[in-house]
């Protein structure tokens, strides 16, 4: 119940970060062009809102031809209930309000409809370019504050543990990846695992001296499951500590000891230690451990269990871990850098949505959520919220009627034809474009659910 609060906490706060800033880009332009905003909401508040308050409007702004101005007065701020998103309800639009009985009347001059094409166009891509900005303020906070962390990957020495449906293609564990189509793979770009499903031919290190390629097959990327991955970093069996009255203690392992065998079999990494051990609960076996200069072998019998009462050393502390710093201002382009490449990498895997395989593999809230890590880590946030903020751009910006795409789509329309579709032909557009969103957003979710349930 913790982990589902926590990963649901994080989940609201960045969805309500990111609908904030997103409806903030449509209201701020809104209000530069003096369109009127009725209402600026975070969630959705059919029939009734948590939260809400009106500014008291004093006097009338005029224009100076007496026309009445648009101001933030004129605004309702407030919170929903139901926190699938947000909006702004602007003056004399057709979107998801539907208020047929403004668009009745005569056209105000504070109104969207009222508008030149050109501020129309700039406030409907004001929201994705909000979110675009976001993300690239966020990374660039990121490397100025975390700086970049990682692991090369051929400094992982014994290699990777690859997820059953890679060893079936030729992977095998143990293997370090070096290069996909011939070109160097470096986790600091942030795309090396869809470089290597999307490629023809992964290159790898095996046993330290073989160079082994490996035919990918097309489509690849849907044999993986979403909750095992592809591959990851073998954590050699270094102890940081023992703990007092179990069998490690009882049989004198310290500190730094680096187990590589259990018996007569190596054990490179925690997988095959813990496989390995598991087959002597309550059994005196022999473990060799280097420890300094020498090898010895010490005899210990696990639990019951198959545990010898043992805290690993971190990952950090066995591989090089290549830290990279970046001052204020080495940190914007850094940020541009990893919003872009991110951007690039999203839309390269929109094309497998299209697929049968990719369909199933579409997830709504639940998918969401499980992005975030189950103990709170303000890094893991950030990074998970700029990706999100990423893929929310994206989505605004694809050209489906009651998305912000679809408005865009209608208005370069307009402004190259120099014809406005008609309000009834937006009626019907609108109500088309969220039929169908309601209908993915049902079908992503149920896809979440049956994956619950039946997995």
């Amino acid at each position: 119940m913790e982990t589902f609060l926590i990963k649901a906490a994080q989940l609201i706060l960045a969805l309500g970060l990111l609908v904030i800033i997103h409806e903030f880009g449509h209201y701020i332009f809104a209000r530069m062009f003096g369109i009127k905003v009725e209402k600026f909401y975070l969630f959705f508040d059919p029939w009734f809102s948590l939260l809400k308050w009106k500014p008291k409007k004093k006097a009338p702004v005029l224009n100076p031809d007496g026309t009445e101005r648009a101001t933030w007065r004129d605004t309702e701020y407030g919170i929903g209930w139901l926190p699938f998103g947000g909006y702004v309800k602007i003056a004399g639009m057709i979107d998801e309000s539907m208020d047929k009985e403004q668009m009745a009347q005569p056209a105000k001059s504070w109104e969207f409809r009222s508008k030149p094409a050109y501020q129309r166009l700039i406030v409907m891509v004001a929201g994705v370019l909000m979110n675009f900005i976001l993300a690239i303020l966020i990374y660039a906070g990121i490397a100025w504050y975390w700086g970049e962390k990682h692991i090369p990957l051929d400094q992982a020495y014994e290699g990777f543990d690859y997820v059953p449906a890679a060893q079936k293609i030729g992977f095998r564990n143990g293997d370090i990846p070096l290069s996909a189509d011939g070109e160097k793979l470096d986790i600091e770009s942030g795309n090396h695992l869809m470089k290597m499903v999307e490629a023809k031919k992964v290159t790898v290190l095996r046993n330290h001296k073989d160079t082994i390629d490996i035919a990918i097959p097309e489509n690849f990327i849907f044999r993986l499951n979403e909750d095992e991955g592809f591959l990851s970093y073998r954590l050699p069996v270094y102890v940081q500590s023992v703990v007092s009255g179990e069998p490690a203690k009882e049989a004198g392992l310290l500190p730094e000891d680096h187990i590589i065998s259990v018996g007569d079999v190596p054990t490179p990494s925690f997988t095959e230690f813990t496989t390995e051990l598991a087959k002597y609960p309550e059994s005196t076996i022999g473990l060799r451990i280097a420890r300094g200069t020498d090898t010895i072998t010490v005899p210990i019998k696990p639990t019951a269990a198959g545990k010898i009462g043992i805290q690993l050393k971190p990952i950090t502390d066995v591989y090089p871990v290549v830290t990279r710093h970046y001052n204020l201002l080495q940190s914007i382009p850094k940020g541009w850098e990893i919003g872009t490449g991110k951007l690039s990498a999203y839309i390269g895997s929109m094309k497998y949505v299209a697929t049968a395989e990719g369909a199933k593999s579409l997830g709504g809230f639940g998918a969401i959520g499980n992005m975030f890590p189950e103990k709170w880590s303000w890094l893991s946030f950030w990074e998970i919220t700029a990706f999100l903020s990423v893929a929310l751009a994206f989505m605004n910006i694809l050209p489906i009627p009651a998305l912000d795409g679809g408005h865009i789509m209608f208005l370069i329309y307009e402004i190259i034809t120099r014809r406005k579709p008609s309000e009834k032909f937006m009626e019907y557009a609108q109500i088309a474009g969220m039929a169908f969103l309601i209908m993915l957003l049902l079908y992503a979710n149920g896809n979440d659910i049956y994956r619950f349930i039946f997995r």
